[in-house]
C-alpha cells in the first residue's frame, strides 16, 4: 500500500503562539494563525535505574506498591514526593479503583501541590502538624489542596486520607475513565485553572508505570487490568488507544520508503477510526493531490499524491496524530475537542493509496511537518496501545 508521508498543505511546522482562551477540559485554543500554546513536558533523567528507565519496562503483572520500600528516583521530584505518589497509588489499589484513576489522581496532585504535603500560612494550626512545605491558597491543605469541606486540618494533612477522599469523589464522575483528564479532575477539584491538569498526564503515567509494574499500560476489561490491549475503543490508563484494529504493513521510513512518515494499518473499507487520545481537531479536510485536485470521494492510486480525507489531532504534551485516506469526509471539524476512542472517520483509500488502510502518524513538539514525525510503533507500545504485528 502506498501513501503520502505527510499532508501536502499546510506542510509547515506549527509555531508557538498565544493562548486565546481555555476550552472545556482538555486543551488550549490554537490562535487563528496556526500557533499553539499546547502543553510541554520535561523529560525524566537521573542515573542508574531511575523512574524513566523503569517506566519503559514491560507491563504486568501489576505489583502492589510498597510505600515503605525503596522507590525509583525521578529528576522532577525528591524522595518524599515520590513516596507521596506511591501512597496515592497504594490507596487507589486498596480501594479497587481502576488504574486510570491512579493516573488522574497523580496528575491532580502534581498540579495542586507538586506532590508535597502542604500546610498553609493562613491556617496556623496546620503549621504545627507534619508537612513538607507551606502554601497560602485560601484555607487549602495537603497533596490535593483540599478545603475544610473535605475534612479536618489533621485529616487534610494526612496523605492517605486525602487520596481516599479524592478517589471517592472521582468514581462518582460519569464516564470518568473515558473523558479527558482535565475534565474529570475539574469535576472533582473545582479549580480556578481547570486546563492545567492535562500537562501532567504523561509524567503521571510514567510514575504509575515505575511504581506499579507498568500499570499505566493496562486497560480494564471485565473488571481486570489487561496489559497492552487498548483498542476497539478501550482506553489504557495512560489515556491512549489504538486507532483501529489491524496489522501494520508498511512501516515508518523503511529502506524502500524513506519518506514514509507513518505506518500503514490494513483494514476493510468503512472500518471506524478512533482518536488515539483526547485532543483538539487541528485539520479535517480533503488533502489536494499532486495536481491540486480535491477529489477525495473517489478511491486514489499509487503516485496520485495527497493524504485523501484526513484528520490531525493535537494532544496534551504537544503530540499530534494524523489519520489519512478516509473513505468519506471526517466526522469531526476543526477546533472540536474529542475524547480518546471517539470515532473520527472511516477507513478508505482516498489520496495516494493502493487499497483500503489507515496511514497513521505521530508527531512531536506541535510540529505537523515531516521534521516532527516519529515512529508510531514504539510510541504506542509504551502507552499500552500497541499496533498489531508491530514487532
Amino acid at each position: 500500500m502506498n501513501d503520502v508521508g505527510s499532508a501536502t498543505a499546510p506542510r509547515r511546522s506549527l509555531r508557538l503562539g498565544v493562548i486565546a482562551t481555555a476550552l472545556t477540559g482538555m486543551l488550549f485554543l490554537l490562535c487563528c494563525t496556526g500557533g499553539t500554546a499546547a502543553f510541554f513536558l520535561t523529560g525524566l533523567g537521573g542515573d542508574g535505574e531511575d523512574g524513566d528507565s523503569l517506566a519503559g519496562m514491560g507491563c504486568g503483572p501489576i505489583r502492589p506498591v510498597d510505600i515503605a520500600g525503596e522507590l525509583p528516583r525521578f529528576t522532577e521530584y525528591g524522595d518524599a514526593q515520590v513516596r507521596n505518589a506511591a501512597i496515592i497509588i497504594k490507596v487507589g489499589q486498596d480501594l479497587g479503583v481502576p488504574t486510570r484513576g491512579w493516573v488522574i489522581a497523580l496528575a491532580t496532585a502534581m498540579q495542586e501541590s507538586a506532590l508535597r504535603n502542604l500546610a498553609n500560612s493562613r491556617v496556623p494550626e496546620s503549621l504545627a502538624l507534619p508537612h513538607e512545605g507551606v502554601g497560602a491558597d485560601h484555607d487549602s491543605l495537603g497533596l490535593f489542596q483540599q478545603r475544610p469541606g473535605w475534612g479536618s486540618i489533621a485529616e487534610r494533612l494526612t496523605p492517605a486520607y486525602t487520596a481516599r477522599k479524592f478517589y471517592e469523589k472521582l468514581v462518582k464522575v460519569p464516564s470518568w475513565q473515558r473523558r479527558p483528564l482535565s475534565v474529570v479532575a475539574q469535576q472533582v477539584q473545582i479549580s480556578a485553572y481547570p486546563d492545567a491538569y492535562a500537562k501532567h498526564e504523561e509524567l503521571a503515567s510514567k510514575l504509575v508505570d515505575a511504581l506499579a509494574g507498568g500499570a499505566a499500560r493496562t486497560v480494564e476489561i471485565n473488571g481486570k487490568a489487561v496489559c497492552n490491549a487498548a483498542e476497539r475503543g478501550e482506553i489504557a490508563a495512560s489515556g491512549w488507544t489504538a486507532p483501529i484494529s489491524g496489522d501494520v504493513g508498511s512501516g515508518f521510513r523503511t529502506a524502500d520508503r524513506p519518506s514514509h512518515n507513518g505506518v500503514d494499518i490494513g483494514a476493510a473499507k468503512g472500518t471506524e477510526i478512533r482518536a488515539a487520545a483526547a485532543g483538539r481537531v487541528l485539520v479535517a479536510r480533503c488533502d489536494p493531490d499532486d495536481r491540486g485536485r480535491r477529489d477525495c470521494d473517489v478511491d486514489g492510486y499509487p503516485g496520485k499524491g495527497g493524504c485523501g480525507w484526513f484528520v490531525d489531532l493535537l494532544h496534551a504534551g504537544g503530540y499530534i496524530t494524523r489519520y489519512c485516506h478516509m473513505v468519506v469526509q471526517p466526522r469531526v471539524t476543526p477546533n472540536q475537542i474529542v475524547p480518546a476512542g471517539e470515532v473520527i472517520g472511516q477507513v478508505g483509500s482516498s489520496g495516494n493509496s493502493s487499497g483500503p488502510h489507515l496511514h497513521f502518524e505521530v508527531h512531536l513538539r506541535n510540529d505537523r511537518s515531516s521534521r516532527g514525525a516519529i515512529d508510531p510503533i514504539p510510541f504506542m507500545r509504551e502507552r499500552g496501545a500497541p499496533l498489531r504485528a508491530a514487532e
